[in-house]
């Protein structure tokens, strides 16, 4: 008998992701959020706030597949650290195979305080959010974005989001962007990346409110 663990990496590409991400939807909504992973156009597009960093530290919140992650990691190049905190178990592992250089964790955006803290990471320089916000209660967009807030530096660091365009006038997602703007002082909004499914604005937040 075979007993032998099978440890290759998963394989990637759009669409095969893209059915791993809906089969995990369809048994388990609440842990995935999103139907669909991001495309690598919203990922490079999200990526670009690492842009002039040498050696940064980020944070990755909901990776999912890893669409964003492969972005990060093209970003930052071999220099840095990326530790990237997943809720579903099932990515998690996927991630872990994928990308060996990553540290994942297997854990609630909520706690990322802890999460750093127990790693020896006090503050990042950037935290990047493939989470779909605008489909949380207001309780857990309150509690990522304290988290968030708590874990960026003050001084230099950066928050970066998406929000599907289709959702952005959106209760939720309104209340998403004042949550966002209580926490930090600066906010821009990109134009709609389109190459996605659905096409996003990118939200891009620095200076925390001390």
């Amino acid at each position: 008998m075979n007993t032998s663990t099978d440890t290759r990496p998963p394989r990637s590409g759009y669409w095969a992701d893209a059915g791993v991400f809906l089969w995990s939807w369809l048994r388990s909504p609440g842990k995935t959020g999103a139907v669909l992973p991001s495309s690598s156009y919203l990922a490079a597009a999200m990526s670009e706030v690492l842009t002039g960093y040498e050696k940064p530290t980020v944070a990755e919140l909901g990776p999912g597949t890893g669409a964003l992650t492969a972005g990060i990691q093209q970003r930052l190049a071999g220099n840095g650290r990326h530790v990237a905190v997943e809720l579903n178990g099932e990515f998690a592992e996927r991630l872990a195979l994928r990308f060996p250089q990553v540290e994942v964790v297997n854990d609630s955006a909520a706690d990322l305080v802890r999460l750093l803290t127990e790693r020896g990471v006090g503050k990042v320089d950037a935290v990047v959010s493939g989470l779909p916000f605008a489909a949380f209660p207001v309780g857990l967009q309150t509690a990522v974005l304290d988290a968030v807030a708590a874990a960026v530096c003050p001084d230099g660091g950066v928050f970066t989001t998406f929000n599907y365009v289709g959702a952005y006038s959106m209760p939720a997602a309104k209340r998403f962007r004042a949550l966002l703007a209580e926490r930090f002082a600066e906010i821009t909004i990109s134009r709609p990346v389109m190459r996605n499914l659905p096409p996003a604005h990118v939200l891009t937040a620095r200076r925390v409110r001390v």
